[in-house]
């Protein structure tokens, strides 16, 4: 009976450390992916997106260089922003409450124009594939955000 009770244990225990492995393991390639994300040039960015959602949505030729165009200029405007916000963080500065009301105002206009863009481009049927997509992905991240924050809870207690 002691050495079911002591295989059980092992078994258990030897579980947990496959489990947290993994876990690493996930870690480390998300952050390897996204820092790999994060050293492309916008054009190749918008290139990379635009074949995504030509595949996705069954793009044609005329679509995808409209796409293209909307792809590259916010795959710049982003690339910008990335390195004034690492400017900012590394003076140490920080946002006003007017600046950041101003920031996301501004994103979410432009979310606006680009959406309305996206509509004269596509057909109703891929701009419904496009929106449930978008969906989709927006509740993927939530479920990741909340996984993560139980994830750095455990480990603190510990």
């Amino acid at each position: 009976m002691k050495k079911i009770l002591v295989i059980a244990i092992a078994l258990v225990s030897l579980q947990g450390f496959a489990q947290e492995r993994q876990r690493e393991y996930r870690n480390e390639n998300r952050k390897e992916r996204s820092q790999a994300l994060k050293e492309l040039t916008p054009e190749q960015a918008a290139t990379l997106k635009t074949k995504q959602m030509a595949l996705r949505l069954d793009l044609s030729e005329a679509q995808q260089k409209e796409i293209y165009k909307i792809n590259l200029a916010n795959a710049k405007e982003r690339k910008a922003k990335m390195e004034a916000s690492k400017k900012m963080r590394e003076s140490g500065e920080k946002l006003s409450k007017e600046n950041r009301y101003k920031m996301m105002n501004n994103r979410l206009n432009k979310q606006l124009a680009q959406k309305k863009q996206l509509k004269s481009i596509l057909t109703k049927e891929q701009f419904g594939k496009l929106e449930k997509g978008a969906k989709q992905n927006k509740m993927k991240q939530r479920k990741q955000q909340k996984q993560g924050g139980k994830q750095k809870q455990r480990f603190k207690k510990s």
